[in-house]
């Protein structure tokens, strides 16, 4: 039903470099957002997990929970951000629905969700 398309996702270095270096950060335990307006990358949403999560397994398992949390909540999110998400060493043992509140509460902090 809610798919995430992958032209939607960011994947160029420079885009990561330009969100974190100038996007407003917000953060939990589990996730670090940052929230950024630009034109030209309206709606779209990067994924990284640093080398300090663990192995190439657990840090797939820690973007893939990021993407999975993103991909059901995408329609209550304003078009007009681009967001990065971080994860976090908390997050490396935690369940879908544990990562999927924590990125809410997140979005209600930065104030980037619809309504």
């Amino acid at each position: 039903m809610y798919k995430l398309p992958k032209v939607r996702i960011l994947r160029r270095k420079n885009d990561f470099q330009r969100i974190h270096r100038f996007g407003k950060s917000y953060a939990n335990k589990y996730l670090v957002m940052y929230v950024f307006t630009a034109s030209g990358l309206e709606g779209r949403v990067g994924f990284a997990a640093g080398k300090k999560l663990g192995n190439a397994v657990t840090r797939n398992r820690v973007k893939r929970l990021m993407r999975e949390c993103y991909r059901l909540n995408q329609q209550k999110i304003d078009k007009k951000y681009t967001l990065l998400l971080v994860g976090r060493k908390a997050a490396t043992t935690e369940k879908c629905d544990v990562i999927e509140k924590a990125f809410l509460s997140l979005g209600r902090k930065a104030n980037i969700l619809k309504g």
